[in-house]
């Protein structure tokens, strides 16, 4: 599981990977001050399974019954127009952002730097060309991708030692594109029926766009929401948006550190419970103040809708101990396993172990107490024992 952080130079992706992942990195009011990707875990945050059975238990991952499962999060170079033709650190870029799941794409919604990432007063930019111009540049890097095999590809069905879907797979397969959703794009496309020797360029396009937003989905966040005057721009934006304030919480980050405040990471408020000085009780004001504005700080919230609502995931628990709930060592719900939509008992086994579900005989549902087979379907929540003939060593 990995997300992405993409947008142009400037917007704050840094400052927002530093407060996902506590991890110190360049922050810097000029373009390209990440060049080389930092890579770092973050956490979704999602209901512990101890709520279901009413018990208390130590895990540095559970807080009160919320739980926070770990995810990889890599914040590429910063996007300038024409990246896909390598300007700036273009090539590198989308080579960075080929690795990434889903992508969050960081927009500067107050307009405080403009399409080359340089400062500009507030409100002068239009932060909708940013998001057109970094879902453009995927699109013609798929293009480019397509374009460069096109005449070998027709050739190759004409000679009919490859089908269309086939061929198209092939070329995208360093992004994990399968046959089944090739075929699936070719319908919503309308070209199923089209003859590829008689695609135009614009049919080259429209479908790599549909490709693109199926192999890489793109979540923006709105950051430094706070400094945006009018935040009803936000209605402009096409797909799903999180208002952010990527300093913010990285403050409210540095306070739980000091022992200053009580904060769980997607929580609406905070609690001071230190001595603060006054200048930390000023700034922990301020954040107060930007919560008032647009509820919360919106990291968490992007990276939950990331991996639950636009890759759609779920979060399954497994158990050596069904009755004790623990791992062999006795830890009491000790992980947390993030799973697509659809997964069965054994590809929870394989994700453990390769061995574990080589030698898969049943599973058991912790909550119903039911013996259940390695092709059942597993649900959010899910907590399971996995019996199998093979050891994990």
């Amino acid at each position: 599981m990995q997300i992405g952080l993409l947008g142009k130079a400037n917007v704050g992706k840094s400052t927002f990977f530093s407060a996902a992942t506590e991890t110190a990195v360049p922050i810097g009011n000029y373009p390209f001050t990440t060049i080389e990707p930092n890579v770092g875990v973050t956490y979704v945050r999602t209901k512990c399974a101890c709520k279901h059975f009413t018990i208390v238990h130590q895990n540095p991952h559970c807080m009160n019954g919320i739980r926070l499962v770990p995810v990889k999060l890599i914040d590429v170079a910063g996007l300038v127009p024409g990246a896909h033709e390598g300007k700036g650190l273009g090539n590198k870029f989308l080579d960075d952002a080929r690795q990434a799941e889903v992508l969050i794409h960081v927009v500067d919604i107050a307009g405080t730097t403009d399409i080359q990432g340089q400062p500009v007063p507030a409100g002068t930019h239009d932060p909708l060309e940013d998001v057109e111009f970094v879902e453009s540049e995927f699109d013609l890097w798929f293009k480019q991708i397509l374009d460069r095999e096109w005449q070998k590809l027709l050739r190759e069905i004409t000679q009919k030692t490859a089908t269309l879907t086939e061929g198209i797979a092939r070329r995208f397969s360093g992004l994990g594109v399968k046959e089944f959703l090739v075929s699936e794009v070719l319908k919503e496309s309308g070209l199923v029926t089209k003859k590829p020797a008689e695609w135009s360029d614009s049919d080259i396009l429209s479908f790599v766009r549909i490709l693109r937003k199926k192999t890489k989905p793109i979540l923006i966040a709105a950051n430094k929401a706070d400094l945006c005057k009018d935040l009803s721009i936000v209605e402009k934006i096409k797909g799903h948006v999180v208002l952010c304030s990527a300093e913010s919480e990285l403050l409210l980050r540095k306070a739980v550190k000091a022992n200053l405040i009580k904060y769980v990471p997607g929580d609406s408020s905070f609690e001071v419970q230190g001595n603060a000085t006054p200048q930390q009780k000023q700034a922990l004001e301020l954040v107060r103040t930007v919560l008032g504005k647009i509820k919360t700080t919106g990291i968490q919230q992007a990276l939950n809708h990331a991996v639950f609502e636009t890759l759609k995931f779920i979060t399954v628990y497994p158990v050596e101990d069904e009755a004790k709930l623990t791992n062999k060592d006795g830890v009491v719900l000790p992980d947390a396993r993030l799973l697509p939509l659809g997964s069965t008992a054994r590809d929870l086994a394989a994700t453990i172990h390769a061995d574990l579900a080589k030698g898969f005989l049943h599973a058991v549902d912790v909550k119903t107490k039911q013996r259940i087979g390695a092709d059942h379907i597993l649900k959010d929540g899910d907590v399971i024992k996995i019996v199998s003939t093979m050891s994990r060593g």
